[in-house]
């Protein structure tokens, strides 16, 4: 018995070495968002993400882009998802972009909040830093529910001490002209903004977290 609860912890120990030792030599940047992440009625190349890759290729090539984004994605859907992408990709980085689609249906924000927060901690127990991207619904949803929608981002970010970025669609989501006829998601050249916007923050996650 006592060999065998050796062996035991002595497998648990190489498998924890072996999955630390992976994530410190990760170069992989996961992006898990929904239709706003996934170019949404757009060639994927036309989306921030892609967007994104091909700026990093000059400033940081060691750089690996997944996007695991999928338009319609709930906080929930996320999170059923995370842990298999954690697994696969080994991420150093991950830029969490979810819960437009909770608010838009109307789902508790409790439980939205409670999504978020395991998929913050699942990605710091597998050692990767977190880019909490926040987002704002239409007024005609409530007052009351908007705000609390908006907020509960900054209560995460200051809860687990994330970098966070307050909305994406700053300066894209009022101007007609870089939106979609659906008035919800960046048109072409919306998405050129959105990455306007976004890429400072990715570059300071690249930084705290690139010497570990």
């Amino acid at each position: 018995m006592f060999i065998k609860k050796t062996l035991l912890i002595l497998c648990s120990l190489f498998i924890f070495a072996t999955s630390a030792s992976a994530n410190a030599t990760s170069t992989t940047l996961l992006v898990m968002g929904d239709s706003l992440s996934a170019a949404y009625n757009l060639p994927q190349q036309d989306g921030w993400v892609s967007l994104l890759e091909k700026q990093l290729t000059t400033s940081y090539p060691e750089v690996k882009v997944i996007n695991a984004s999928v338009s319609g994605e709930t906080t929930q859907g996320g999170l059923s998802r995370f842990t298999a992408l954690l697994e696969n990709h080994q991420p150093r980085w991950v830029i969490l972009e979810l819960g437009a689609n909770d608010a838009l249906r109307g789902y508790p924000l409790d439980q939205t909040t409670l999504n978020l927060e395991n998929m913050v901690e699942s990605a710091h127990n597998q050692g990767a830093a977190v880019l909490l991207v926040g987002n704002q619904i239409p007024q005609n949803y409530g007052r009351r529910y908007t705000q609390m929608f908006f907020n509960l981002y900054q209560t995460i970010a200051d809860k687990y001490q994330l970098l966070y970025m307050p909305f994406m669609l700053k300066d894209v989501a009022l101007d007609k002209t870089l939106m979609l006829s659906d008035g919800l998601h960046p048109n072409k050249n919306g998405q050129i903004v959105v990455l306007k916007n976004i890429q400072p923050y990715v570059e300071k996650l690249l930084d705290k977290n690139k010497e570990k």
